[in-house]
């Protein structure tokens, strides 16, 4: 998919026009047979009573921030599941003592190191896939026996193909990546509540 915006656009209607239209493009790009994928070891994960970490960098960090909202609060709405889910990007002061201590690529890792547990599950969330501290989260959470789930874009790679589910969206652009990775997290958090509910009346009644 070529880059974003290719020529100049005159007016802001006009750009949110085309926005909308190659964010409508990159959704297509994404394997349904991937969010069905993904969906499914959410449900084993939850029902287990394992724990979901997330983890991202820059605005990456904000979707897996909003991704501990949505399934603490969110799911348990009208449900009788209590999902576990944690943020390995939200420990600022743990952050930055790896960061100062140790280096960089081990932000996220050195966390999960300590705090996860086979059966657990890792969502990673990388617009370019090859952030080192990612890629190096996701290779530990599978030797610990952990599931994993990678959100990519532009190529996706390393990470992409080191996840269990590779959530890949096929797109050169920060924004709609972005975008897309946040409706991505919607979509999950809503349809594992939708499969939950115990009254099929209160199906659109949750306000997010």
């Amino acid at each position: 998919m070529p880059y974003f915006p290719d020529r100049l656009i005159d007016g802001a209607g006009p750009y949110a026009g085309e926005y909308f239209a190659r964010m409508a493009a990159a959704a297509a790009t994404i394997d349904p047979a991937a969010i069905t994928a993904a969906g499914e070891l959410i449900a084993r994960t939850v029902a287990s009573a394992r724990r979901i970490y997330s983890c991202g960098n820059g605005g990456s960090a904000a979707i897996a921030n909003h991704l501990v909202c949505d399934c603490l609060k969110g799911i348990r709405t009208d449900t009788a599941i209590r999902p576990r889910v944690y943020s390995l990007s939200t420990t600022v002061e743990t952050i930055t003592a790896i960061v100062n201590d140790i280096g960089s690529e081990q932000m996220f890792s050195f966390q999960l190191e300590s705090l996860g547990e086979a059966g657990d599950l890792l969502i990673a969330i990388s617009s370019s896939g090859a952030s080192p501290n990612i890629v190096r989260t996701l290779e530990l959470a599978r030797t610990m026996g952990m599931g994993t789930i990678a959100m990519t874009g532009f190529a996706g790679a390393p990470a992409r193909h080191v996840a269990d589910v590779s959530l890949h969206v096929d797109c050169e652009n920060y924004g709609i990546v972005e975008d897309l990775h946040q409706s991505l997290m919607h979509i999950l958090a809503q349809y594992t509540r939708h499969t939950h509910l115990q009254e099929p009346e209160k199906l659109g009644a949750l306000k997010f």
